[in-house]
C-alpha cells in the first residue's frame, strides 16, 4: 500500500536523517483520516476473511467469562475490592465487612458510558472505610479525574479534580487527602504540560480550586511525585522521580507541622521506596550498593548512611516487594523470575517463609503494621489470581475466596518447563515454556514467543486466558525473560539499557534459535509478540532477523528512537533508552531505531497495532512504522495496520475490546502460521 512523502531533513550532530512520513504525526493532517481508514480496510480484509474467526471469538468470548476478583484493600473491618462477574467491559469496587461479609456494590464505571471504556485506574480508602477516592481514565487515556465517594450513602461529592496522571490518593484520616497533577493546559507551553508537577492536599467538599499547595520544584520540572502518608498519620512522605528512571528520591514532612520538606535521600542515588515507619524509624526498600535490593531502616534524628541499619540484607534472590504486616515485613523476593515469600521481624531476624501454591507470582500484597493479617493474590501461567490471607503464625495460607473456574479448561493437560539458554555473548538467560502434557518434539508445532526486556519490568508468570485458546491448538507458548527486566536485579536491567539496548535483541533472537534447535517449533511456525517497548523488541528482531520468524506481532510500539522524546510523556523515557539530542546517545539510538533501519528485503507477515487515543506511544509510532515497512517490504506477505477506535495503551481496556483484539490477532496467527 502506497503511502505518500513528505520528507523532512533534520541534522543529528552532522548526520542528515530524512523522516519521509513526518506528516503521519499530524492528526490535524486531512489526509490522515483517509490514510487511516484505508490501512484498516486492508487490514479488516484480510483478518474477516479468515474461515475460523467466528470459532475463535466464541471460545474467547467463553474463555474470559469467570469471575475476577482482585487484591482486597482493608480499612477498619471493611474489605474493599474490585469485581468481575465474568464479561462486564469493567469490574465493580465492591466492599464487605468482615471476611464472611455479605458483598455490596459500591461503584460501578460500566454506567459511565456503553461502550465501558471508562474504568476506574485507582482507588483509596479513608482509615475509616467511610470514604474512598478513586480516578477514572476514559477510552485508555493516561489522562485521570479523581472524584469522591461517600460509602455509606453511594453518592458522590460535587467536586471533581482534573489534570492527573498516575497519581497516589493518600488519606489523611476522613479530612482528605494528597495528591499530584500537572499544570492546568495553557498555563504552560504544550511542551511542558507533562512537566512541572506538584503536590497538593484536597479536603472533601471543596472546589479543587481550593486545593492547597504542599510541594513543587520548578527548578526541577521534570521531576515527578507520588505522595503517602504513615500508618500512624505522622508524616506525609513523597516519592521523587525523574521520567521513568530508577533511582528515586525520598521526601519527607511532619503533618501539621507547616515545616519545608526534608530531603531525606536524593534523586541522583539510588532508588528508594518507603515501606512504613515507627515513630521516627523509616523502613526503606532500596538498591543502594545493593543492585538486588536489601531492606534499610533510618532513624530521622540520626539520617546519616553511617547510622542505616540493614534490616533485610542482600539476598541472592532479588527483593521484590515488601509491606509491614502485623508488626513484621512481609518479604517477597524472585528466585529465576518465580516468587518466594518470607516473614521477617522489625530487628531483620528471619521469621517464617510462607510456602506459596506452586510455581507462580505474588500479584498483590496487602498489610497494615495495626492488623495481624497479609493479603496476598498469586497467580500462575495456568491459575488465575486467587487471593489468599495470612494470620499471625497460623502456618497455612487461608483462601479469602474460591478460586475461580474457567471454562473448559483443565490445567492438569499443560506443563510449565523452565529452561536456560545462551545469548549471544554467553549470558545464561531463563525462559518459560507452555504447551499440552506430551509434546512431540519434531518441529512441527506453531510457537508465540513473548518477550519485553526494559524499564526494570520483570515477567514473572502470569495467566492470560486468551493463551488458554493457542494452547488448546498445540501451539507452545514462550516468555523469554530478556535484559533490561528486573528478574535478576540492577545490574540486569542496567546491561539492557541505552547504548547496551542491542543485549535485550540478541537474548530475545536467542530465545527463538533455541525454540528451534530444541525441535518446538521451525521458522515458519514461530511467532514472535511484544507490547510497547516490547514492540520496539519485536520490530527491531523482526528488521534484524527476518528469516528467525513466521509472523510479527508489534503491539502499541515504539519505533521513532530520534522523536519518542517529543511526544506526551515520551521525555520520561530518556533515562532509559538515552537522549537522542545528546551526541554520546545519538549513535546507539540510531543504530537499531526501526523506523531508520528498515531495507528492502522479504519480511515475514507483520501485524502492528495502536489504539487512537494512545497518549503514552502515540500512534504515530505506529503509523510510520506500518508505511515504511509496507514501502520496504518485498516479499508476498502482508503489513498490516490494526487501529482500535476509543482505546489506548492498553490500561482500562473493556473486555468486549480485549476480546475483538485477540480475535484478530489469533486470525492473523492461525492463518499465516497455524493449520488453516
Amino acid at each position: 500500500m502506497y503511502t505518500k512523502k513528505t520528507p523532512v531533513a533534520e541534522n543529528y550532530h552532522g548526520k542528515t536523517v530524512i523522516d519521509e512520513y513526518r506528516w503521519l504525526e499530524d492528526i490535524h493532517d486531512q489526509d490522515l483520516q483517509q490514510w487511516i481508514e484505508q490501512q484498516n480496510e486492508k487490514t479488516r480484509r484480510f483478518l474477516d476473511t479468515y474461515p475460523d474467526k467466528l470459532q475463535i471469538r466464541r471460545r474467547l468470548h467463553s474463555l474470559m467469562n469467570y469471575p475476577k476478583k482482585d487484591l482486597p484493600q482493608r480499612a477498619a473491618d471493611w474489605y474493599v475490592y474490585q469485581y468481575n462477574d465474568g464479561l462486564q467491559n469493567q469490574p465493580v469496587i465492591v466492599r464487605q465487612k468482615g471476611l464472611a461479609g455479605e458483598p455490596e456494590e459500591v461503584f460501578d464505571p460500566n454506567t459511565a458510558d456503553e461502550a465501558g471504556t471508562t474504568a476506574v485506574s485507582h482507588f483509596s480508602l479513608s482509615a475509616d472505610g467511610r470514604y474512598m477516592a478513586y480516578s477514572l481514565s476514559a477510552a485508555g487515556s493516561d489522562q485521570q479525574s479523581v472524584r469522591i465517594r461517600d460509602l455509606e450513602t453511594k453518592t458522590d461529592f460535587p467536586e471533581t479534580l482534573q489534570w492527573c496522571k498516575f497519581t497516589n490518593l493518600a488519606w489523611l484520616g476522613s479530612e482528605g487527602f494528597f495528591y499530584s497533577r500537572f499544570p492546568e493546559p495553557g498555563t504552560v507551553p504544550p511542551e511542558d504540560e507533562n512537566n512541572y508537577h506538584k503536590v497538593y492536599f484536597h479536603r472533601l467538599g471543596e472546589n479543587q480550586a481550593r486545593d492547597e499547595l504542599i510541594y513543587e520544584q520548578p527548578q526541577k520540572k521534570e521531576l515527578r511525585y507520588s505522595p503517602e502518608v504513615s500508618e500512624d498519620e505522622s508524616y506525609v512522605v513523597l516519592h521523587a522521580i525523574h521520567g521513568t528512571g530508577s533511582r528515586t528520591g525520598i521526601y519527607y514532612r511532619a503533618i501539621g507541622s507547616g515545616q519545608p520538606f526534608t530531603h531525606l535521600l536524593d534523586v541522583e542515588e539510588a532508588r528508594y521506596e518507603f515501606i512504613g515507619s515507627r515513630e521516627d524509624r523509616f523502613f526503606l526498600k532500596t538498591n543502594h550498593e545493593a543492585p538486588k535490593g536489601r531492606v534499610i531502616a533510618i532513624d530521622l534524628q540520626n539520617p546519616q548512611e553511617d547510622y542505616w541499619q540493614d534490616i533485610i540484607p542482600e539476598q541472592e534472590d532479588v527483593l521484590h516487594t515488601v509491606v509491614l504486616a502485623g508488626g513484621r515485613l512481609a518479604a517477597v523476593h524472585m528466585r529465576d523470575a518465580h516468587h518466594v515469600l518470607n516473614m521477617y521481624d522489625l530487628d531483620g531476624s528471619w521469621a517464617r517463609e510462607i510456602p506459596l501454591p506452586g510455581l507462580g507470582s505474588v500479584a498483590g500484597l496487602f498489610g497494615r503494621d495495626r492488623h495481624p493479617e497479609l493479603l496476598l493474590s498469586f497467580t500462575s501461567f495456568l491459575m488465575p489470581p486467587a487471593q489468599y490471607r495470612w494470620q499471625g503464625d497460623s502456618g497455612d495460607l487461608e483462601m479469602f475466596a474460591e478460586p475461580p473456574v474457567v471454562e473448559d479448561f483443565n490445567p492438569e493437560d499443560y506443563e510449565v518447563s523452565q529452561v536456560f539458554y545462551s545469548s549471544k555473548d554467553g549470558t545464561k538467560i531463563p525462559m518459560f515454556v507452555i504447551h499440552r502434557q506430551g509434546l512431540a518434539h519434531d518441529g512441527s508445532h506453531p510457537a508465540l514467543l513473548y518477550g519485553y526486556g526494559g524499564f526494570n519490568i520483570s515477567i514473572t508468570p502470569f495467566f492470560d486466558p486468551t493463551r488458554i485458546l493457542w494452547l488448546e491448538q498445540g501451539g507452545v507458548f514462550a516468555v523469554a525473560n530478556l535484559r533490561g527486566g528486573g528478574e535478576y536485579g540492577e545490574a540486569w536491567h542496567q546491561a539492557g539499557m541505552r547504548e547496551r539496548k542491542q543485549n535485550v535483541f540478541d537474548d530475545f533472537q536467542c530465545a527463538a534459535q533455541w525454540l528451534v534447535a530444541n525441535q518446538f517449533t521451525c521458522p515458519d511456525r514461530l511467532a514472535i509478540e511484544g507490547r510497547s517497548n516490547g514492540g520496539l523488541l519485536t520490530a527491531v528482531c523482526a528488521l534484524q532477523r527476518p528469516d528467525l520468524y513466521g509472523a510479527v506481532v508489534c503491539g502499541v510500539p515504539v519505533t521513532d528512537m530520534l522523536r519518542f522524546h517529543k511526544f506526551t510523556v515520551g521525555s520520561y523515557w530518556v533515562p532509559e533508552f538515552g537522549d537522542p539530542d545528546n551526541s554520546a546517545d545519538f549513535p546507539a539510538l540510531y543504530a537499531y531505531s526501526p523506523l531508520h533501519n528498515s531495507q528492502k528485503a522479504v519480511y515475514p507477515p507483520m501485524l502492528i497495532t495502536t489504539g487512537d487515543h494512545d497518549d503514552r506511544v502515540v500512534p504515530a509510532h505506529a503509523y510510520k512504522f506500518a508505511a515504511v515497512m509496507q514501502e520496504k517490504n518485498e516479499g508476498p506477505h502482508p503489513v498490516l495496520l490494526r487501529i482500535d477506535t476509543d482505546a489506548g495503551h492498553g490500561h482500562g481496556k473493556p473486555t468486549s475490546k480485549i476480546i475483538q483484539e485477540h480475535t484478530d490477532v489469533y486470525a492473523f496467527l492461525f492463518r499465516t502460521i497455524g493449520d488453516s
